[in-house]
C-alpha cells in the first residue's frame, strides 16, 4: 500500500508517483464551457435547468429563507454550536492580524502619494455540499471576508434532492452573520454569480473549494471576477525523525487520504525504523477505517514513504513537492523551519496535526494545492480587498519634473503622453 522510496537514488520514480496535474480532461472542459455559455445567455432558466439535471430537484426558489437559516441555528446541537462559535472566534482573531492600512506620505515639492485599501463590495463563498457538508468551509471563507469589511457576502452550496441545504452549513452561516444563502452548486452556481442573472447578483470575487467542475469554472470566469485559487485534491507531507510517533503519522496520512482517491499523503523521514513502523501501523489500522477503499486508493496511487539522509534533504524534497499541508514531526521543528520555502501551511510538532488547522486553530484552511504553494498563498483578508494608488502632484513639482517626464514619453514614441505634460508646462 505504501511504497518506500530512497532519495535521491529513486528520485525519478518518486516524481512520477507524486506527479500532480493542473489540467482538466476534454469532457470536463466541454461540459463547463457549455454551462458557462448557457448561464451567461439564459440566466435563471439555465441555472434551474442545470440544477435539476445535476442536483435532481426543480427548485421553486434558489435562495434559502432567513427563517430556515435561523431555524437551523436554533435546532442545532448546543455543544456543536459552541464549538463552531469558538472556532469562528479563533479564525476571526487570526485574520484580524492581516488587516492592512491605507498609507499616505508627503514627498518633496508638495507631492502627496499613497495607497488606499478598500474592501470589495460583493463576494461569493462557495461551500461544497451534496454527499457531505462542510460548515468549516463556511467559517474559513466568511471570517476573512467579514474582517475585510465586504459589504455583501453571499454563500452558495448544493442542496439535496428534496431542495434542502445542510442544517450544519446554515447554522455556521448564522454564526458568521451571512443571511444570503443559495441552494446552488456546481459550475452553474459559479457562472450565475460571475455573470449575474435576473435574480442572482454579479459578485466581485468567488472563493471556496469544489469539485473539478467548480475548479474549472472558477478558472474560466477569472477576469469577469476575481478568484482565490484553483483548488485541486488535498495534500499532506510529513517530515519526521526517529522521535516521531508512528500512529500519529499514520492517522494524519489517513486523514488526508480519506478526502479523495486523488488526495496525496507523503512521509519523508531520516529513520528506516520509523518508515517500517509506519507501514506496519498503516496495515494494522486500515481494516477499522470507514473510508478504507478511498484511503487505500489514495495511498497506493499518490502516497509514499521517502527515506532521506538528513533533515536538510527532507526539507529539499518537501520543497520539491510544495505541499498544501506540511507537518514537522521532529524534535526541533523550529530549527528546520528556515530551510522550508514552499508550503501552504506548516504544522509544528507532533501535537499540531492538520485537523487542528482544518477546524479550529485560526489560520485559514483554504490553501494552495498541486504545487502552487510555490507562488500562491492561503485565503486571507488580502483576497477581499483592493489597493488603489493615490497621486497628488503640485504645480511646483510639475515645473521641476515635467520635462523629464515628457522626454520619457518621447522615448516611448507616445506623443500625446508627452504633450499632456508639456501643455501644463506652457500654462505654468
Amino acid at each position: 500500500m505504501l511504497r518506500i522510496y530512497r532519495f535521491p537514488e529513486e528520485r525519478s520514480a518518486l516524481k512520477e508517483q507524486l506527479s500532480r496535474s493542473v489540467t482538466f480532461d476534454v469532457s470536463v472542459q466541454s461540459t463547463v464551457d457549455d454551462i458557462l455559455q448557457h448561464v451567461s445567455r439564459d440566466g435563471d432558466s439555465a441555472v434551474l435547468d442545470y440544477t435539476e439535471r445535476f442536483q435532481g430537484v426543480r427548485l421553486s426558489g434558489m435562495k434559502v429563507s432567513p427563517e430556515a437559516i435561523q431555524s437551523a441555528y436554533q435546532h442545532a446541537d448546543p455543544a456543536f454550536l459552541a464549538v463552531l462559535e469558538e472556532a469562528y472566534a479563533n479564525i476571526v482573531r487570526f485574520h484580524q492580524h492581516e488587516v492592512e492600512k491605507s498609507f499616505f506620505y508627503e514627498a518633496d515639492g508638495g507631492v502627496m502619494l499613497g495607497q488606499r485599501v478598500t474592501p470589495m463590495e460583493n463576494a461569493l463563498l462557495y461551500v461544497p455540499g451534496g454527499q457531505a457538508s462542510y460548515p468549516s468551509s463556511v467559517l474559513m471563507n466568511a471570517a476573512p471576508a467579514n474582517v475585510a469589511g465586504v459589504k455583501n457576502i453571499f454563500l452558495t452550496t448544493p442542496c439535496d434532492a428534496s431542495g434542502a441545504v445542510s442544517p450544519n452549513i446554515l447554522a455556521a452561516a448564522a454564526i458568521a452573520g451571512i443571511g444570503s444563502v443559495y441552494k446552488l452548486g456546481g459550475a452553474q452556481a459559479i457562472a450565475a454569480f460571475a455573470y449575474g442573472t435576473e435574480t442572482i447578483p454579479k459578485v466581485d470575487i468567488i472563493t471556496g473549494p469544489g469539485n473539478k467542475y467548480v475548479a474549472l469554472a472558477k478558472k474560466q470566469v477569472f477576469g469577469h471576477v476575481s478568484i482565490d485559487s484553483i483548488a485541486g485534491p488535498s495534500e499532506v507531507v510529513i517530515i519526521a525523525d526517529a522521535s516521531a510517533n508512528p500512529e500519529f503519522i499514520v492517522l494524519d496520512m489517513f486523514a488526508q487520504a480519506e478526502h479523495d482517491p486523488d488526495a496525496s499523503a507523503v512521509l519523508i523521514t531520516t529513520s528506516e525504523t520509523l518508515a517500517a513502523a509506519v507501514r506496519e501501523c498503516a496495515e494494522a489500522r486500515m481494516p477499522a477505517m470507514l473510508r478504507q477503499e478511498i484511503i487505500v486508493s489514495s495511498l497506493q496511487h499518490n502516497g509514499a514513504i521517502v527515506l532521506v539522509g538528513s533533515l536538510e534533504e527532507a526539507c529539499a524534497v518537501s520543497d520539491m513537492i510544495a505541499p498544501e499541508h506540511l507537518e514537522l514531526h521532529v524534535e526541533q521543528p523550529w530549527e528546520i523551519l528556515p530551510d522550508i520555502h514552499h508550503a501552504g501551511a506548516i504544522f509544528m510538532g507532533g501535537y499540531s496535526c492538520e485537523t487542528v488547522g482544518d477546524y479550529f486553530a485560526g489560520p485559514n484552511h483554504t490553501l494552495p494545492t498541486n504545487g502552487t504553494a510555490r507562488f500562491f498563498s492561503p485565503l486571507s483578508v488580502r483576497d477581499f480587498v483592493k489597493h488603489t494608488s493615490i497621486i497628488s502632484y503640485s504645480k511646483q513639482q510639475m515645473l521641476r519634473c515635467g520635462e523629464k517626464i515628457a522626454a520619457f514619453a518621447d522615448h516611448e514614441g507616445l506623443q500625446a503622453h508627452a504633450e499632456a505634460v508639456r501643455a501644463r508646462l506652457r500654462m505654468l
